[in-house]
């Protein structure tokens, strides 16, 4: 009997048990899941605020990475631009020492070519020496038109210098007077190389004189006027510019300079000669 007890106490006591521990159980199993996913949660919002984390950092370092740059890229154009500044001023220095210099050589040199000169020697003579400029060759012709100036001016100073002085007829200085021939006589007598007539008829014909059209005469030509109907010219003066001649007109009247457009010369006009060439003269 007391077997009997212990077996059935036994057994009620596994059957309590099993119906204790039987939910506890159930719970445990349903609180592990419970238990797993907020592991999961954890693990999961951990590595999303890593992430953010993270990409927070990397657009932080990359904002400053561009702040930088930038500030790099400001620094570097501000060096290059006072490099080319200062690239500037020195070239503007260089230039402005090599204008000086040159404004300082440029005396020097301008007097040198002043002060050159040209020296021949001849046997049994003295050396002679003439000045001549150096620098860029003058051509024959420039040489010529120089020479043919020259005269021309030295011709007209002669002339000028006669204004006022009266008639005289066959006078051929300052002392005494000139006529028409005479004047001129004594203007181109000493530059060039042919004799000169006495008469106007006689220049006129000159064969070392060349005719010259009315639209192209130059200062120091000669016009030539028929006023009395002796010969082909009768009468002569000399070009001086503007449309005007200098002349000796007739007794009575002194050494003036007249209009060539004035209607008594246009009727009597005749026709113009050169004299004064690089040929020509002395």
């Amino acid at each position: 009997m007391a077997r009997i007890n212990k077996i059935s106490i036994t057994l009620c006591a596994l059957v309590f048990a099993s119906l204790t521990f039987t939910p506890l159980a159930g719970a445990s199993e349903q609180a592990r899941p419970s238990a797993v996913q907020k592991t999961h949660l954890a693990k999961s919002s951990e590595r999303k605020s890593k992430s953010t984390n993270q990409k927070t950092s990397t657009k932080s370092s990359g904002t400053a990475k561009s702040n930088t740059k930038k500030k790099t890229d400001k620094k570097t154009s501000a060096s290059k631009t006072a490099s080319s500044s200062t690239k500037r001023a020195s070239n503007s220095a260089k230039a402005s020492k090599v204008a000086s210099r040159r404004t300082k050589n440029s005396p020097a040199k301008t007097a040198s070519l002043a002060v050159a000169e040209k020296c021949t020697v001849r046997k049994g003579h003295k050396s002679r020496c003439v000045k001549a400029k150096e620098g860029k060759p003058e051509t024959l012709a420039d040489l010529h038109k120089a020479r043919v100036q020259k005269a021309q001016k030295t011709a007209m100073n002669k002339l000028m210098d006669q204004l006022g002085k009266p008639y005289r007829w066959g006078g051929s200085s300052p002392r005494t007077g000139f006529d028409c021939s005479g004047l001129v006589y004594y203007a181109y007598k000493d530059l060039v190389k042919f004799r000169i007539p006495r008469t106007a008829n006689e220049m006129y014909h000159l064969r070392d004189a060349s005719p010259v059209n009315t639209g192209e005469l130059q200062s120091g030509d000669l016009v030539f006027f028929r006023t009395q109907g002796r010969g082909t010219a009768d009468h002569v003066g000399v070009y001086v510019g503007n449309g005007k001649f200098i002349q000796s007109p007739r007794s009575g009247q002194d050494i003036q300079i007249t209009s060539l457009s004035e209607d008594y010369w246009q009727r009597h006009y005749v026709g113009a000669r050169r004299v004064m060439t690089s040929k020509t003269l002395r």
